[in-house]
């Protein structure tokens, strides 16, 4: 009767068991769906803005420049090559268009480097002032290439109407790099001027110059002529096929105009 009553009994307990394990479990879910809730309906207040200090604006370039600022200014240029070249040509950026008088020095001094510095700086400063220096710069034929290329890329920049004839002795230069820059820099000039010199570009014996000036008229005009093999011809037949650029020039040439276009610049009304 005991074993009967034992063996009875033991269903009963895992039915509670079970009811209590699933009345807990409602309510644990119960719970979490209340937090959930009160998550949800809790009031959001924004971050409080961040404060700065005020910072002190740099201090302004004089109108005038003193006899001291002009001393401190010519004793910094043979810095420009250095350990402190970076400052230095800070300095002169700071002093901005009254500089430049003292950076122009540089040009002429011995060593690559502080030439460079120094056109680089004229670059910074951004006056038109400097450029008829940095022409003597770009058509001086004893100087390196890398120092030749950057002062007519930056004359280019500050006043491009003023490099035609630079850019018309450079073509005709010796050094092939110097030929392709000033090929590359036309592009950049809105005078009819350029054109002609491209065209006689087109038949450089270097391939590599002949197409930079025939993508460099392009980019003026729009006219890129008949589709010739660049890759495998000679000077020979570069020097044939420029006659059809400078028939098409012959023909527009009255009427090609400044456009506000940036892609090309010149009205071309029959490419």
């Amino acid at each position: 009767m005991l074993i009967r009553t034992k063996w009875t009994t033991w269903p009963i307990l895992i039915l509670l068991m079970a009811s209590v394990a699933t009345f807990c479990g409602w309510a644990s879910a119960e719970t979490e769906q209340q937090s959930a809730r009160s998550i949800l309906i809790q009031g959001y207040a924004p971050p409080p803005k961040a404060e700065f200090p005020d910072i002190p604006k740099a201090t302004p370039a004089p109108e005038v420049l003193t006899q001291k600022d002009r001393d401190r200014l010519d004793s910094l240029v043979p810095l420009l090559a250095g350990k402190q070249e970076l400052w230095v040509m800070g300095e002169f950026v700071h002093y901005a268009k009254h500089s430049v008088p003292f950076v122009v020095k540089a040009l002429k001094m011995p060593g690559p480097r502080i030439r460079y510095n120094a056109i680089e700086t004229l670059s910074m400063i951004k006056d038109p002032s400097a450029v008829p220096a940095l022409l003597d710069v770009a058509t001086n034929s004893e100087d390196i290439s890398r120092v030749r290329s950057h002062a007519i890329r930056v004359a280019t920049r500050l006043d491009s109407q003023k490099v035609h004839p630079a850019l018309k002795k450079m073509v005709k230069d010796d050094n092939s790099t110097i030929r392709r820059t000033a090929a590359f820099e036309a592009r950049n000039v809105r005078q009819k001027e350029v054109l002609p010199i491209l065209i006689e570009t087109i038949g450089d014996p270097e391939k590599f110059v002949s197409i930079t000036a025939l993508e460099s008229f392009w980019r003026l005009t729009g006219f890129s002529g008949t589709s010739h093999d660049w890759e495998m011809s000679t000077e020979k037949d570069r020097k044939a096929w420029s006659k059809e650029w400078s028939a098409w020039l012959k023909e527009n040439e009255n009427r090609l105009e400044p456009s506000k276009s940036q892609k090309h610049p010149f009205a071309s009304p029959s490419s």
